[in-house]
C-alpha cells in the first residue's frame, strides 16, 4: 500500500465517523466524551498531529481550564483535517511561531514517536511545557538528553499514559491510596490490541520511528507498575518481543512481554497485536492488582460477562468480590496539569516518576530477546 493510500485512510481513521470513533480505546473515547470545560485557565498549541490520541490531549487540557489558539502540523493533509475539527485554533506559519510566542504556556504533541523528544526538548528551552502522547521517546539516549534538558529549565515533560485517561485506573488508585487491597505485591497487565494495517500511516511499521511494542503499547503497563507498587528502582528479569504472524511486515513486533522487580512490588507485562474480529472493541486490556488483603482487576474496555459499557472493576477481599461500575468517576489529569503549569507543582504526576516509567520500558525494549 503506497504512502498517500495509507494517509487517506489514517485520515479517515483517526479524525471521521462515529463508526471509526467507537472502535478507538475506551478510555480515549472518555477523554473525547463532552464535559464542560472549566473558565480559560492557560493558552496552549498543538504541534504534530499525526496520531488521534491528540483529540484525548486536547480534550484533557480543554477540560481543566485550557484555551487551544494555534496549531502545526508539516502534513498540509493532516493540518486541513485539524482546522475542519478544531476551526478556532489558528494555523501557524512554523513551529517557531508557537514556540517563541509568549502568551502560550503549553505545547501539547502527538507527533512521529521518535520527533517528540526533540520537539519536547525545543519546547522546554522556549520556556514552556510539553504534554506529550505516549511514548514520550523512542530511546534511551533521546531520554537522557530529555531528563538533562528538564533539570536545566524546570519546565513539565508530561505524558499522557493510560494512568491518566482511564476511569477504572484512576478508581483503582483511590481504593489503593485508601487501603483496600492492603500492600501491593504485584500489578499483572495484558494489553491486546487491533491492529487494522489498512488504516496505519507508513511509520508505524517503521520500528526506528515507533520504537518497539515494549517502548509504545507497554508504556502504559510499565507506568501502572511504577505507580501501584511505588517502585524507586527496578530491575528487568526478563523481556521477549517479536514479529509472530505478520512477515510482511519486516519491522513491525506484534508480542512482546516483561517481567519487572522493584524495590516496591512485582509486575507483569504482556501487550499485543492479536485482537481477534468478533471482539467489539480495540481489545480486552485488564490490570489486576494483587495486593496482602484483596486484589482488584479492571477489564479496560469490555466485559465480556456481558454488563455493557467499559471502566469495569471487581475488587475482591476478606468480605466479599464486588462489582464497581466507574462510569460516574471523574478524570483529574487535566485539571491538575493545568494547575502545575500555573503553579509549579507535580500533582498531575511526579516527574521523575516519569522518567523511571520511561526509561524501564525503554530498558525492556533494548534488552529483549527476540522470538
Amino acid at each position: 500500500m503506497d504512502t498517500d493510500v495509507r494517509r487517506r485512510a489514517f485520515l479517515k481513521a483517526s479524525l471521521a465517523s462515529a463508526a471509526a470513533f467507537a472502535w478507538r480505546p475506551a478510555s480515549l473515547r472518555a477523554l473525547d466524551a463532552p464535559q464542560p470545560p472549566q473558565a480559560t485557565r492557560i493558552r496552549f498549541a498543538a504541534i504534530g498531529l499525526n496520531h488521534s490520541h491528540l483529540n484525548g490531549q486536547i480534550a484533557a487540557v480543554t477540560r481543566g481550564g485550557g484555551e487551544l489558539v494555534s496549531f502545526f502540523g508539516k502534513e498540509a493533509d493532516l493540518a486541513a483535517a485539524f482546522a475542519k475539527r478544531y476551526p478556532s485554533a489558528k494555523l501557524a506559519r512554523s513551529e517557531r511561531e508557537i514556540l517563541e510566542d509568549p502568551s502560550i504556556q503549553l505545547v501539547v504533541s502527538a507527533a512521529i514517536p521518535n520527533e517528540r523528544a526533540p520537539l519536547g526538548i525545543e519546547v522546554m528551552r522556549h520556556g514552556k511545557d510539553f504534554m506529550v502522547d505516549k511514548p514520550g521517546t523512542t530511546t534511551l539516549e533521546q531520554l537522557t538528553e530529555v531528563r538533562r534538558v528538564q533539570a536545566e529549565t524546570k519546565r513539565i515533560y508530561s505524558v499522557l499514559i493510560e494512568r491518566h485517561e482511564h476511569k477504572g485506573t484512576t478508581k483503582a488508585v483511590e481504593l489503593v491510596k485508601a487501603g483496600a487491597i492492603g500492600k501491593v505485591i504485584q500489578t499483572v497487565s495484558l494489553g491486546p490490541h487491533r491492529m487494522n494495517p489498512e488504516s496505519r500511516p507508513p511509520w508505524f511499521f517503521k520500528r526506528a520511528q515507533y520504537g518497539g511494542i515494549l517502548c509504545d503499547l507497554a508504556s502504559h503497563h510499565v507506568d501502572q507498575f511504577v505507580f501501584f507498587t511505588g517502585s524507586t528502582e527496578v530491575d528487568i528479569v526478563a523481556s521477549q518481543v517479536g514479529n509472530v504472524h505478520h512477515p510482511q511486515y519486516a519491522e513491525l513486533e506484534d508480542f512482546g512481554d516483561v517481567m519487572l522487580r522493584g524495590n516496591g512490588g512485582l509486575g507483569y507485562v504482556r501487550v499485543d497485536w492479536f485482537t481477534p474480529g468478533g471482539l467489539g472493541v480495540f481489545g480486552d486490556g485488564r490490570l489486576t492488582i494483587l495486593g496482602t488483603d484483596g486484589y482488584i482487576e479492571i477489564r479496560k474496555s469490555i466485559d465480556i460477562a456481558g454488563r455493557p459499557g467499559d471502566s469495569h472493576l471487581f475488587l475482591v477481599d476478606d468480605k466479599s468480590p464486588r462489582y464497581i461500575d466507574c462510569r460516574d468517576v471523574a478524570l483529574p489529569y487535566g485539571e491538575r496539569l493545568v494547575d502545575d503549569v500555573l503553579n509549579r507543582t507535580e500533582t498531575a504526576n511526579a516527574q521523575q516518576q516519569t522518567f523511571l516509567a520511561m526509561d524501564v520500558a525503554l530498558r525492556a525494549e533494548k534488552d529483549a530477546r527476540r522470538v
